[in-house]
């Protein structure tokens, strides 16, 4: 904030709200969804879930899946109003008359994992003015074929071609990273090691894409900053060593989950005395590791991260480790190739 007083940017306290919280809501500790590996669980909403304007029925299967209806809401309203930018969709409303109705079919252009089927309904509920109808015809997690029908809707042909691309953009962004995280838990199959992501997640969307990763296989990481402790390299130089960063968070947040990083097998030994619940082994090699789970011998789980390809990860998997941390899967993931192909319209 600046003024002519203080022509310099002086800090103002803003009251920061999760998306879909109200004002007076309790603060909501974070979540970080079934299968986390910080020992979250699955996350509890600081408002009842059905309170969405969307179809109870879709708000209580996006809950079951994890997913705050409130925030898919949010999000879906944030996707249309960018679309049409308080406006009209024009080619729509030119070119399909106002009484026309039809049904689409959402396709597979390609192989891979299906997630976001519900966040894309959530779209078409706050674009379609009229009742539609939908068939599902397969669940998000499933693995589908190139031309394989994953969704159909019947609705005013206009409010669905409007609907259209903020669909299908997160759509096919959630099945893009569901897909990936697919190939990786393929890789480890057969193993006790499971693939989860990081916080390298796009701004606003990082619940859906945590979404994605479990339906594609892997598991959740911290969901927040306030889930559990990550003590990493800056934080060691800050804190004046990993026993002292350690002792910090312990005493200011004892029923925390601590996780410390370390980049040697020599840094090991002083972080399991302090009592760490996790160890992330930073740019280890293969042999490294293996090293290090013999060292550990059970007393904390230990997480591969750096160095890690589709090619190694299995390596990493034999070593014995408990998680890899594939921040890609969420930063760097392919859409899912996926269309909506208008049928023959019909007229009431």
């Amino acid at each position: 904030m600046t003024s002519p007083d203080h022509p310099t940017a002086r800090p103002v306290e803003l009251t920061l709200l999760p998306i879909g919280a109200r004002p007076d809501d309790p603060a909501a500790a974070g979540g970080c969804g079934a299968g986390c590996g910080c020992g979250g669980g699955e996350p509890a909403f600081a408002h009842d879930p059905l309170e969405c304007g969307l179809d109870p029925g879709l708000a209580e299967l996006l809950a079951a899946g994890g997913l705050d209806p409130v925030q898919v809401e949010d999000i879906a309203h944030l996707a249309v109003e960018e679309d049409l930018d308080n406006g009209v969709d024009v080619t729509t409303v030119a070119t399909v008359p106002e009484d026309a109705v039809a049904t689409g079919d959402f396709v597979a252009r390609q192989a891979g994992t299906v997630a976001g089927l519900q966040v894309a309904e959530a779209v078409l509920s706050l674009v379609c003015t009229d009742d539609f109808e939908v068939e599902r015809h397969v669940a998000d997690g499933d693995r589908v074929a190139a031309g394989q029908v994953l969704l159909s809707v019947t609705t005013r042909t206009r409010d669905l071609l409007t609907a259209e691309r903020s669909a299908l953009n997160l759509l096919c962004r959630l099945s893009g990273i569901a897909t990936a995280t697919s190939a990786w838990a393929d890789v480890l199959a057969g193993t006790k090691t499971r693939v989860r992501d990081t916080r390298k997640t796009t701004p606003g969307l990082r619940a859906l894409e945590k979404y994605a990763v479990r339906c594609g296989g892997g598991a959740n990481h911290r969901m927040s900053l306030s889930d559990a402790a990550l003590i990493k390299d800056n934080h060691v130089v800050a804190a004046g060593g990993v026993a002292e960063a350690f002792r910090s968070v312990r005493e200011e947040f004892p029923g925390v989950p601590v996780e410390v990083e370390v980049d040697r097998i020599d840094q090991i030994e002083p972080v399991l005395a302090e009592g760490a619940d996790l160890i992330l082994l930073d740019n280890f090699t293969p042999e490294d590791t293996a090293r290090a789970v013999a060292l550990v011998a059970g007393r904390a789980a230990l997480e591969s991260s750096g160095r890690l390809t589709l090619e190694n990860a299995r390596a990493y998997a034999d070593a014995g480790v408990d998680y890899v941390a594939v921040g890609a899967l969420t930063h760097s993931a392919p859409i899912l190739d996926i269309g909506l192909d208008l049928r023959p319209e019909r007229r009431d």
